[in-house]
């Protein structure tokens, strides 16, 4: 009798296709939610009194809240329950949404953008986990993580044209109220459609003392990132923070290599595999951020696009992240070991960053910007995927959470360090442009031209080290990661029998 597609893998979800929808729906909302801010930020600041001095928090309060809180989130998932985490997540999300539209205040806003956070650091790492213990088929699991990652990659440019239209047609606040239709949708799909597979949760008492530590050096961290942008980087509050978190991070790792129930084992981190997927994941995020930030900066200020247009703008690299995700990635990576996808992939995309440190105040948009766009958005597409995939690979259920947090906890901290380091980059490099070329601008065109020449220049050093920030991400993925291609069948270390230590039972290439 020939096999129906719910019947093909042995044992699996027949519902487990409509689940990755709503869990793809959630996914699309945490990250839409990253750039959609960003777009309407100037009008709710004037609308809401909010100084300048003070603006940043609409940003910090959201990132400090979800980046110091994942590694927590991801282990509450693993002791509730992946899909009543991903629930309780999604509700909370969509409260914290309609709190932020309907601000008076300063103060409103931001204990509303801080709930977005805790929520977020629920749902994002609930999301990744049930994904990967409901797919552990091979081909199964390239496809769904196929998905999973174009929409991880594009989802960001999506909100630039979401937020756009909303902001220009609109009322920023329904940047915040869009969140509410996902997040219902999600939560009533997963609610009646998702099934989590039994036997995977961590009932081990919670680990205290691992939470304070992680937490507290994870929001230092983070903290630090953000303030150097803004005071500098040998400012003693920013030096007191890095070393702050150093010192509570180092706590942390010790913490968890003696107590008896660690809140994130360190076997997590310490196989090869994952360690390189971490690495070399955080390392691209810090360039892809750079791209967002300084390409719409480009296209706003220095080519005068709306921010429709803006957003409109970034659809290349959409287009480019689903194909290389669902069509290179998900077809190549049951085929050649990840590597030989994540290595190429980051390589690509730093081609097309490369062919953006060309720009000019009259660079052609569809002669430079929309070729470098393609390649970038192949190459993450292609990258992404099979780190999406490979980061909860042969994790014990019981682990899934926080393995899928640390995944998130990478491009959080990257995204920070990406914001920071480049934005200071760039500053530098106009400052020291308009240092010397100012003087000679002696008519008000000429002033203007100067200060757009100098925007550029900082964008373009700045981008400069993306590039370089993309090599190296290339080189560790290609060093690290050893796993060969999935054989057929079920993914060894993803079902609910898998042990503690189980390796991953697929080849291995040889270096």
């Amino acid at each position: 009798m020939p096999k129906t597609p719910d019947t093909a893998v042995t044992g699996a979800d027949p519902a487990r296709w409509k689940a990755l929808v709503f869990i793809a729906l959630a996914q699309l909302m945490v990250v839409l939610d990253a750039t959609i801010v960003n777009i309407a930020l100037p009008s709710a600041q004037q609308d809401l009194g909010i100084s300048d001095a003070n603006r940043q928090w609409v940003i910090t309060a959201y990132a400090l809240a979800f980046g110091g809180l994942l590694l927590f989130g991801g282990r509450i998932a693993d002791l509730w329950g992946r899909k009543r985490t991903f629930v309780v997540g999604l509700v909370g999300f969509a409260a914290a949404s309609a709190l932020g539209g309907a601000a008076t205040g300063e103060a409103m806003m931001l204990g509303a953008r801080a709930l977005q956070g805790v929520f977020g650091a629920l749902l994002a790492p609930a999301a990744l986990s049930l994904l990967a213990v409901t797919f552990t088929d091979a081909k199964e699991r390239a496809k769904a993580f196929g998905i999973y990652g174009a929409i991880a990659g594009g989802g960001g440019a999506v909100g630039l044209i979401l937020g756009g239209f909303l902001t220009e047609y609109l009322d920023w606040r329904w940047t915040f109220y869009v969140n509410i239709p996902f997040a219902v949708v999600a939560a009533l799909g997963a609610y009646f459609v998702i099934r989590e597979p039994a036997g995977g949760r961590n009932r081990s008492p919670l680990d205290i003392p691992g939470v304070f530590l992680s937490t507290l050096g994870l929001v230092a961290l983070v903290y630090g990132f953000t303030r150097a942008e803004t005071e500098g980087w040998g400012d003693t509050g920013t030096i007191g923070l890095f070393v702050g978190s150093a010192v509570l991070l180092a706590a942390f790792v010790g913490t968890e290599a003696f107590v008896k129930h660690p809140l994130l084992p360190l076997r997590v981190l310490t196989d090869r595999n994952r360690g390189g997927i971490y690495l070399s994941l955080g390392l691209a995020v810090i360039a892809m951020f750079g791209l967002f930030l300084f390409l719409t900066y480009y296209l706003q200020v220095v080519k005068g696009y709306s921010p429709v247009m803006t957003g409109f703008a970034f659809l290349p690299m959409i287009a480019g992240m689903i194909v290389g995700s669902t069509q290179i990635g998900t077809r190549l990576m049951t085929r050649v070991p990840a590597r030989l996808l994540m290595a190429p992939g980051f390589l690509t995309a730093g081609a097309g960053m490369l062919l953006l440190t060309q720009l000019e105040v009259d660079t052609s948009y569809a002669g430079l910007i929309l070729p470098a766009q393609l390649l970038l958005g192949l190459g993450m597409g292609t990258a992404f995927m099979p780190a999406m995939s490979l980061a909860t690979l042969g994790v014990d259920p019981k682990d899934a959470g926080v393995a899928s947090a640390m995944v998130n906890t990478s491009q959080q901290v990257g995204g920070a360090i990406g914001t920071a380091l480049l934005n200071t980059i760039a500053a530098s490099a106009t400052t020291a442009y308009l240092t010397d070329h100012a003087a000679g601008a002696t008519t008000p065109a000429a002033q203007k031209l100067v200060q757009l020449q100098g925007m550029v220049e900082g964008y373009t050093a700045a981008i400069w080290w993306a590039v370089g920030i993309l090599v190296v991400s290339a080189g560790i993925a290609f060093a690290l990661i050893n796993a060969g291609k999935p054989g057929p069948g079920a993914v060894a270390g993803s079902g609910a029998g898998a042990g503690a230590d189980d390796e991953v039972k697929i080849p291995v290439v040889a270096h």
